[in-house]
């Protein structure tokens, strides 16, 4: 399998995980979102065909958006010299896997992935926290992988906020 860079001239198959609005965000959103320079998506073939993929773009942890204890514990983690009203991050926008390679570990596989590559790629901009906004039904993922939850304020929503420390990375 590879990992590459969708650009806006790539070719792109068919693609089905399983979720309208994934598939329709890859097929239809994703080039649109790399000429407006928010998202870049990178993708993971087998044999040409397109399994995976995810999508990363910058965020922010802010002191607006959490609970004053979970703000608490996330500016604790910092010297008094570096506590500021917001923290960097970069935030996954989306991330599929096809359906019929489901249940293959590939997505912890590619969580892996997608960490190690952040923490060992030189990049021009640091952060600290990797962000998603993950759907109801993939909280059991993120938190096997590592993530957890930063608000209670959205425990009525279709989606949760969560985060990873990019610390925690041994």
């Amino acid at each position: 399998m590879n990992l590459v860079a969708l650009t806006p001239d790539f070719e792109l198959t068919s693609f089905d995980c399983g979720d309208g609005d994934l598939n329709e965000f890859l097929l239809n959103d994703a080039k649109k979102a790399i000429e407006l320079r928010i998202a870049n998506t990178f993708l993971v073939e087998d044999n040409g065909r397109i399994v995976a993929y995810f999508c990363l773009l910058n965020d922010r942890i802010s002191r607006n958006e959490i609970t004053n204890s979970q703000w608490k514990k996330i500016k604790s983690s910092f010297p008094v010299s570096k506590q500021f009203r917001s923290y960097p991050c970069i935030k996954i926008g989306r991330f599929a896997v096809a359906l019929d390679y489901q249940g293959r570990n590939i997505g912890s596989i590619l969580m892996s992935k997608v960490k190690d590559l952040l923490n060992t790629e030189q990049s021009r901009s640091a952060f600290r926290y990797i962000t998603v906004d993950a759907y109801l039904s993939a909280i059991h993922f993120y938190e096997k992988n590592g993530f957890k939850t930063l608000t209670q304020k959205d425990e009525d929503s279709h989606t949760r906020l969560m985060f990873f420390d990019m610390m925690d990375i041994g």
